[in-house]
């Protein structure tokens, strides 16, 4: 019914790969991380390899990768250097900025301002925060993993974060998801936007059990039923 095309990754080399992945894991979300240098220079970079992997302890972790020489990227060698960064959610009005603070700029760039997005000092971290994010995760760096000559893992630990009021009820602690309003990273140059959602409400085994115990539906019999084609002329 269904057939697949397999690929043994020993063989493909590290870009097909790496088309293969952005092209797979599907939509990622994005990390818009701000950070400052020990000498107090500001940077911003966007990382879709992005997630949070655990809430006690509350960790993210971005995969960021060096550039071809091995130098670190300011990203990862500000992280070094002060143990601090801070994570926006990007959302659809920020995209295009989002896309100034990719590209690469030299250290001495402060993205930010390139971009024309407003910041204000962090609170409980150094790296400033931008103002336009629906939420900006405050993170120390927990552990750096590295996993090839020129890539690694930053684990951060989340200590505060800033949500927009308009999309949080404090009262409850519910965040309202279209007001976030974030994209996803897809392949190539193409994001994708989180507005069209639906629910799906995970059953108990008893609600399983008690589903699979009650009578079809007349949609459902019908599909049971034998197909009789009727061959007259």
């Amino acid at each position: 019914m269904y057939d697949h095309t397999h690929f043994d990754f020993s063989g493909l080399t590290e870009r097909e790969r790496y088309k293969i992945l952005i092209g797979t894991v599907i939509p990622r979300p994005i990390a818009l991380v701000t950070t400052v240098s020990k000498d107090g220079q500001p940077n911003a970079g966007p990382f879709s390899f992005f997630n949070v992997l655990t809430h006690d302890p509350a960790i993210v972790a971005i995969g960021v990768e060096n550039y071809a020489d091995m130098r670190f990227k300011d990203t990862a060698r500000n992280i070094r250097e002060t143990g601090e960064f801070t994570v926006h959610i990007c959302d659809n009005a920020l995209v295009d900025q989002m896309e100034v603070c990719a590209i690469k700029f030299g250290p001495e760039v402060n993205e930010m301002e390139e971009a024309g997005l407003a910041t204000v000092p962090g609170q409980m971290v150094k790296s400033p925060r931008i103002l336009a994010a629906p939420a900006a995760l405050e993170c120390r760096r927990h552990t750096t993993l590295q996993v090839g000559p020129a890539r690694e893992i930053i684990l951060g630990e989340v200590v505060g974060v800033f949500v927009r009021s308009d999309a949080v009820d404090a009262s409850n602690l519910h965040i309202d998801q279209q007001m976030m309003d974030a994209v996803g990273r897809m392949g190539g140059h193409t994001y994708a936007r989180t507005r069209d959602q639906f629910d799906i409400k995970t059953l108990t085994p008893q609600e399983w059990e008690n589903r699979k115990s009650l009578p079809k539906t007349a949609a459902e019999c019908e599909k049971c039923q034998p197909t009789t084609v009727d061959t007259e002329t």
